[in-house]
This record gives structure tokens, sequence and C-alpha cells, in this order.
């Protein structure tokens, strides 16, 4: 009996970066993953030492124990959706490219962590090049914000017109949908944040108020995580999308004010509506 009721439980896995500081990466992915519900695994692809204030250190994980860790998690549990962060290297990305191409991991949205907050490329050319060739084919979803999707189309989203533009390079590279997030556009000033929305057979817009905040640390690590989270439990894409919305809405606008730099999101402030 108890093996039957653990089957029903959603799983999910996220390939991504440590953060030591705790808003962001593994970290912030397994604790939204919690929060909605869900059973989280993790593969861990580089350990960073950071916090609120920036990054100190990076040390990549060798690509074997990359694999031996997905092994793991492929030979054990039963994931339903997964999400993609940080990956760092053009190595690391084609050893988890090729493992994926192994294993089923069910729905794949995939958060190309490509720029820190302070505007640092974290991935070289080479490594974005990687991503497009070897990623971008297998994402079910994407979510860039607007300096990554400059930096994997060369086009600068501005409105409506440009966002599409984007979105069609990404669908014609591989990605099913393609979620555009704007909270970095710096010629708004608005008070409503929108991000665009561009799924195989429809497209729209979610808009947010506009926070005048430094608690953002890992936005977009919990924006993907509880997306993943919702389609692990079998949401539809539309569905998942607009409750990460709602759910990084309220992390954001409930802040913890937590360190001294960019603090970190409120994993628990979002109350389930249903």
């Amino acid at each position: 009996m108890a093996e039957d009721v653990m089957s029903k439980v959603a799983q999910a896995l996220t390939i991504a970066g440590s953060d030591s500081g705790g808003g962001a990466g593994i970290q912030a992915d397994l604790k939204t993953f919690q929060m909605r519900g869900v059973f989280g695994t993790s593969v861990i692809t580089a350990v960073t030492a950071q916090n609120t204030l920036g990054v100190f250190d990076i040390h990549t994980i060798p690509l074997q124990t990359i694999q031996s860790q997905l092994k793991a998690i492929a030979d054990d549990f039963t994931i339903s959706a997964f999400k993609i962060g940080m990956l760092g290297t053009a190595e690391i990305i084609e050893c988890v490219a090729e493992a994926l191409n192994q294993y089923h991991f069910g729905t794949l949205v995939l958060d190309p962590v490509m720029i820190a907050k302070g505007g640092a490329p974290l991935l070289q050319q080479r490594a974005v090049d990687s991503l497009n060739t070897f990623l971008l084919p297998l994402a079910d979803v994407i979510t860039p914000n607007l300096p990554e999707a400059k930096a994997l189309t060369g086009v600068e989203v501005i409105d409506d017109q440009t966002a599409q533009h984007a979105a069609q390079i990404l669908q014609a590279r591989g990605v099913k949908t393609v979620v555009i997030k704007g909270g970095h556009s710096a010629h708004s000033q608005s008070a409503v944040c929108r991000d665009w929305v561009f799924t195989p057979n429809a497209q729209f817009t979610l808009e947010s108020p506009r926070y005048a905040t430094a608690q953002t640390h890992g936005t977009g690590c919990t924006f993907s995580a509880c997306m993943t989270a919702e389609l692990a439990k079998g949401a539809s894409v539309e569905q998942a999308i607009k409750t990460a919305k709602d759910y990084i809405t309220a992390a954001i606008s409930h802040p913890l004010n937590i360190g001294h730099g960019h603090g970190p999101t409120n994993h628990w402030a979002y109350q389930d509506k249903a």
C-alpha cells in the first residue's frame, strides 16, 4: 500500500549549480518544488561560493560525476518534468544533452542562465553555441530574460513585435514554448512588468506590478522551478506558466529582507488559490 501511495507522488528534477546563499540555483529549485507539493531531486553541475552580494568562486563538477548523478536519478526515480539552470561550460552542456538522449525525464524547462545580475556573462561564446545546438532542440519550454533572449537570438526585445521575432528564432531551433521575461527592461517606466508567451498554438502576455526592490535574487530559478513543479503534477504548459507567474509575483512582493545585497525571494509567500 505504501508503494502505491508513493508512486503517485509527483517527482521533478533540477540540473543546475549550487548557491551557498540559498536564494538561487539548486537550493531555490528544491524549496520551490517542496512548496508546490512535488518531490525534488537534483544533479549539481557546479558549486558556487556566493551570497546576496555576489559570486566569489565557482567549482565545476567533473563530467563523470555529473553523468553518475544523472544515471542515479534515472535508475531509481520517475521524473515527470525537469528543469535545467546553470551549466557553465560547453563540455557540461554537451554532457547533459547526451544523457538526455539516453534517459527519459519528461517535460524539459530550460532556464538559460547566461548573464549575472550585474551584467557579467556566465557563458563563453562556445558554450552559447553548444546551448543552441544541443539543448534548444530538446526544450519544451525556454524562459530567457531580456539579456538572455538577446544573447541567444541577437534581437533586443522591447515590444510585442521584437518579442515575437525572438521567439520565432528560438522555435525555429526546436523549442516548443518560449517565455520571454520582461522584468529586466531598462526601457519601461510603467508600473507593469510584461512577459511574452509563445506556445505552438497560441501567444499571450502576462502582466504583474513592477516592484522597486532589490530582493530579486533567484527570481529566474524560482519561476522556472515552479513551472516545472506544475508540469510534474500534470498541469498544461499554459496553466503551469500562469501559476509560476503568480508564484514569483508573490515571492517578490513579500520580501524576506535577508542579506546586504540582492536578497532572495520569499519561497513560501504564495498561497494556492485552488
